[in-house]
C-alpha cells in the first residue's frame, strides 16, 4: 500500500444510522475492561467514569491479582467509589455474557493474541491496546515480539487504530488495534509531509523519543526500580524496538531509511519525541505550517504549535492531545518536528476511549476534553 493511499486522512465518524453505531441519545455503551490493574488500565477507568455516554459493567485482571475479586480502587485509590462492579480475573465466557458492547484489552501482548478471536467470536466488539494486532504481517511477530502469530482471521480484519486517519474504517471494525505511544507520537508528526511527498527519504529520517517510566508497565522490574530511573537518562532497545515495525508499516517506510531511538526520562508520565529530516523540494517555514494546519483542521485532539514555537511535555500531561510543532532551516531543508504526548493519555487509553466513540458514533473528542 502507498504512502498516499495509506494516510489519507479521514476524521469524520459514521452516523448513529449506520450500522454498528448507537446514538448519543440510546443508552450507555456497556464497557469491559480486562487488564483493570495496571497504568493503562487505571486511566482508562479514569476517562470512563467522567465520559457522558459510557458504562463499565465488567472489570477484569489478566492475571496478577490472584483469584479472587476485590473492588478496583485497592490499586486505584482515586476511584474510589467510582464503580460498584468488582474486579475480576480475566474469564473470557464471563466477559461474553456479561452484557458489554465493547471491550478494552490493556493486557500483555500473549494474552491478547489468547483471548481476542473469542471475543470476536461473541459478538464482542475489541479495542486492544496490546501489540498483538498492530502488524499485518504474522512473520513479524517472532522478530519484534517473541512470539508466534496464529489468530491469522483477527489479525486480517484488524484496523490500526489511529482515529485522524482511520476513521471510516474503524468505525465499521470489530477489532481495533490500538497503536503504541511511541509510534503515535512519531506517525502524527510525519504523516502529513510524507503524504504529501516532501521527505528526502534517502536521507534519511531519526526519530529520539524519551518517556516516562509508566510506559514501562506497573509490572516490578530492575530497570524501572526508582534509584534506576532517578537522575538519569537511558536509551534503550535500539535497532529493536517493537514499535519500529508499526511505524514502518503505517508510514510506508523502509527500515534502512528510519533510525528510532527510544530513552527513559525520570518522569512518570509523557512522552517527546523529536524527529530530524530533510525536506526535498525545499519548503518555506509558512508553507510547512500551512501544511499541517490543513491535514489536521478536523482533527480535535491534535494542536499544531505556531512556527518556532515548540511542544513540552509539561503542556501535554494528563491531557488527551497530541502537540506538534517544527523549526525549519530553509536554506538547508533541514527540518526538526516535536511531538509531545501524554504516553498514558493520546498515547494509550485516551486515544483507546477515541477508537471506541468512532466505533459507536460520538464525536471523537467525546468524554477526552
Amino acid at each position: 500500500m502507498g504512502c498516499e493511499k495509506a494516510l489519507s486522512i479521514a476524521v469524520e465518524t459514521k452516523t448513529s444510522k449506520q450500522r454498528g453505531t448507537k446514538s448519543p441519545t440510546h443508552s450507555a455503551i456497556h464497557a469491559a475492561v480486562v487488564g483493570a490493574t495496571g497504568y493503562v488500565g487505571g486511566e482508562l477507568l479514569t476517562i470512563l467514569a467522567r465520559h457522558p455516554f459510557a458504562s463499565v459493567t465488567c472489570l477484569m485482571s489478566s492475571g496478577r491479582d490472584g483469584k479472587k475479586a476485590f473492588a478496583i480502587e485497592q490499586v486505584h485509590p482515586k476511584l474510589r467509589g467510582r464503580f460498584s462492579v468488582f474486579c475480576e480475573p480475566l474469564d473470557t465466557e464471563q466477559v461474553a455474557t456479561s452484557g458489554c458492547d465493547v471491550v478494552f484489552l490493556a493486557t500483555p501482548h500473549e494474552t491478547s493474541h489468547q483471548v481476542v478471536p473469542a471475543l470476536l467470536q461473541s459478538g464482542l466488539r475489541v479495542v486492544d491496546l496490546s501489540g498483538a494486532f498492530r502488524l499485518k504481517n504474522s512473520q513479524a511477530y517472532t522478530r519484534w515480539y517473541g512470539f508466534d502469530h496464529h489468530a491469522a482471521e483477527a489479525l486480517a480484519e484488524a484496523v490500526y487504530g489511529i482515529p485522524e486517519f482511520h476513521a471510516p474504517t474503524i468505525a465499521k471494525a470489530r477489532l481495533v488495534s490500538n497503536p503504541g505511544c511511541y509510534a503515535t507520537s512519531v506517525i502524527l508528526a510525519l504523516a502529513p509531509l510524507l503524504q504529501a511527498g516532501w521527505v528526502d527519504r534517502h536521507a534519511g529520517i531519526i526519530a529520539d523519543s524519551k518517556s516516562g517510566a509508566s510506559g514501562a508497565g506497573r509490572t516490578p522490574s530492575e530497570k524501572v526500580h526508582f534509584p534506576e530511573v532517578n537522575e538519569n537518562l537511558r536509551a534503550y532497545g535500539v535497532f529493536n524496538h517493537r514499535h519500529v515495525p508499526e511505524m514502518l508499516e503505517a508510514l510506508d517506510l523502509a527500515e534502512k531509511d528510519f533510525i528510532f531511538t527510544p530513552h527513559l526520562l525520570p518522569i512518570t508520565r509523557g512522552i517527546l519525541s523529536t524527529i530530524y529530516l530533510r525536506l526535498s523540494p525545499r519548503r518555506e517555514v509558512s508553507e510547512v505550517e500551512a501544511l499541517f494546519r490543513k491535514f489536521y483542521a478536523a482533527a480535535p485532539l491534535v494542536r499544531i504549535y505556531p512556527a518556532g514555537n515548540l511542544p513540552e511535555i509539561q503542556g501535554v500531561g494528563h491531557t488527551q492531545y497530541a502537540d506538534l510543532g517544527f523549526a525549519l532551516d530553509a536554506p538547508t531543508g533541514r527540518l526538526i518536528l516535536v511531538s509531545a504526548l501524554d504516553n498514558l493519555g493520546k498515547g494509550a487509553a485516551g486515544q483507546a476511549v477515541q477508537n471506541m466513540n468512532v466505533m459507536f458514533g460520538f464525536p471523537q473528542e467525546t468524554g477526552l476534553l
